[in-house]
């Protein structure tokens, strides 16, 4: 007749003692990873359990995936702090918990002045078994349409609003950094000009059109 198990209890917190840091359901940690030399990886605690002795304490995560590690891999767009939050459900010894991060929201981190390395954002979330991502869709932004990353450079229009790479514009980083004011070409006085010099070849050209229609 098999053993039964002996019943486990929650913790409300544990201390993981290599690290002297107390974590509890809710936190965002560093653990260790499955090969030297790679980073630490990074989930969500659920839930802390141990044996009736207090004992062999497991945590219950939800783990986070870099962008390397996902389906498509690193894309431009993904920041070097970016991780998803996946489907993937685990546990693990509490042991192995290296130590505690922030997993910031998109808008959050934008907004630090400083970005410490336990500092991380998130912005989708993603289902490791068919590699899809909520939302499947984000704003786009520049003359390449790409999605913000906050590592990059950016200038803003304060015309339309918009937001562009230095090189996009045919613009260097110093120069971008020592700008006071910054007018897109569709908004600075010389881009309205080309515009209506497009719009007056366009309605010529549509008037051509029209007169050989006319004549056939």
């Amino acid at each position: 007749m098999a053993k039964p198990k002996a019943p486990r209890q929650t913790l409300n917190s544990y201390t993981v003692r290599p690290i002297n840091k107390t974590v509890k359901a809710g936190d965002c940690v560093l653990m260790r990873p499955s090969e030297p030399g790679k980073p630490s990886y990074v989930a969500k605690i659920e839930r802390i359990e141990a044996d009736s002795r207090g004992a062999n304490v497991k945590v219950h995560v939800r783990w986070y995936y870099r962008p390397e590690e996902s389906i498509g891999g690193r894309r431009q767009f993904h920041g070097s702090k970016e991780v998803f939050l996946s489907d993937h459900h685990d546990v693990q010894s509490a042991d192995t918990v290296e130590g505690k991060c922030t997993v910031h929201t998109f808008r959050g981190y934008s907004k630090l002045d400083a970005v410490g390395n336990d500092d991380f954002f998130c912005r989708f979330e993603y289902n490791s078994t068919t590699g899809s991502f909520n939302p499947d869709r984000v704003a786009v932004y520049c003359k390449c349409e790409m999605p913000y990353n906050p590592d990059d450079l950016m200038v803003q229009c304060e015309g339309c609003n918009d937001w562009f790479h230095p090189a996009c514009i045919d613009m260097s980083a110093e120069e971008a950094e020592r700008l006071d004011h910054f007018f897109c070409e569709s908004c600075s006085p010389e881009g309205q000009k080309k515009l209506e010099n497009l719009h007056t070849v366009s309605r010529q050209l549509d008037t051509k059109v029209e007169t050989k229609r006319r004549r056939r």
